[in-house]
């Protein structure tokens, strides 16, 4: 028998690294994702996520909505891993967020495309590798925007000897503002019941300056992380491939930083009970790294209180959202000590929720 030495084949996409990338260029990520009841089961048992918008068909009704529409993050997780093949695969790391808007309610049986396009490059001056800024967009079936968002992520080069692009860092809102805030048409409150939600506060009852801390801690194991990142098909590789990772810095997988931004929403639900739905994520850093056995705790801090255009029925509140890994909030007095965050700080999360006003019940 004749020994035939296998020859590797041209057909594998591994993925871009940061030459890759040009300025301007519109990447359509492949993979359409239709999100069923399953996928909002899964969630709520891998996250304990508690809204009752998103789990009980009535509370839903009583809001106006046909059913119950799927939580917020777990359409923002399933869009955001049709970036990552193209995006992040070849990641350092997930670096942070900008502008995230909800613009329309994602419902089971809604099929979620999304597209990126670059804007802005700078390799780093170890010139081993760079960030990558991108604006992503969701459509659905019927090519309405749900979701759009910035991220910008650093990202390994394969060729070094490569020049370094032109560094172009785009200019970005602070915050969304309230008159771009997409509310729901069809969202009332003339239905809503406190005792569903088991919250006794609404929008009048939060002041700016006010840091509510979180009682609850959320430990993350390594079968939730790679379950929560497998239902959302974020394929990079720094989160599942240990034997590689052995050899990086950490020596061991991170956790994608959106199971962190998931364990704290849900941690803060003692506290902002009827926060009913996120409007949209201002800005948002993974302060430092988070590894399976790392237990996550919360705690927020109410950065201002807006009246929303044409409804007294409903106000919002933008929220600073710290996520603390093995400390909790209370042995947590400053976020920035000497100018850089805390080493038990994960998440530094600023977005911005609906809330009910008193007396529209």
């Amino acid at each position: 028998m004749t020994n035939i030495t296998p020859t590797a084949s041209g057909k594998i996409n591994n993925g871009r690294y940061f030459e890759d990338f040009r300025l301007n260029e519109i990447i359509q990520h492949a993979t359409p994702r239709t999100i069923t009841t399953g996928d909002a089961a899964l969630y709520i048992a891998l996250t304990g996520a508690r809204n009752p918008l998103h789990c009980s068909e009535p509370f839903a009704h009583a809001l106006g909505f046909e059913s119950a529409p799927i939580d917020d993050l777990l359409a923002f997780h399933i869009a955001f891993g049709k970036t990552v093949p193209d995006i992040s695969v070849n990641a350092v790391a997930n670096l942070g967020y900008a502008d995230v808007r909800f613009l329309q309610p994602v419902f089971a049986g809604d099929t979620l495309t999304t597209s990126s396009t670059v804007i802005g490059l700078k390799q780093n001056s170890s010139g081993k590798n760079g960030v990558v800024y991108v604006r992503s967009t969701s459509v659905n079936q019927n090519q309405q925007v749900v979701l759009t968002w910035v991220r910008w992520v650093m990202v390994h080069k394969n060729d070094l000897s490569i020049p370094a692009p032109e560094t172009v860092i785009p200019e970005l809102p602070a915050y969304v503002t309230a008159s771009n805030l997409g509310i729901p048409h069809q969202f009332t409150v003339q239905g809503f019941e406190a005792q569903t939600t088991g919250g006794q506060y609404y929008w009048e009852d939060y002041q700016a300056g006010e840091r509510i801390n979180h009682p609850a801690g959320m430990t993350i194991n390594d079968s939730d992380h790679s379950l929560a990142t497998r239902l959302y098909q974020n394929n990079a590789r720094l989160h599942f491939d240990n034997h590689l990772m052995q050899s990086s810095p950490f020596g061991k997988r991170l956790v994608y930083g959106g199971i962190v931004i998931s364990a704290c929403r849900t941690l803060s639900y003692e506290g902002l009970e009827n926060a009913l739905a996120i409007l949209a994520i201002n800005a948002g850093t993974h302060a430092n790294p988070c590894f399976a056995g790392d237990t996550i705790y919360s705690f927020t801090e109410v950065l201002d209180c807006w009246e929303l255009p044409n409804r007294n029925d409903l106000g919002a509140l933008r929220l600073r959202m710290i996520g603390i890994k093995n400390a909790t909030p209370a042995e947590i007095t400053e976020i920035k000590p000497a100018g850089s965050y805390h080493q038990n700080i994960v998440l530094d999360l600023d977005y911005t929720v609906l809330m009910p006003r008193k007396g529209n019940q």
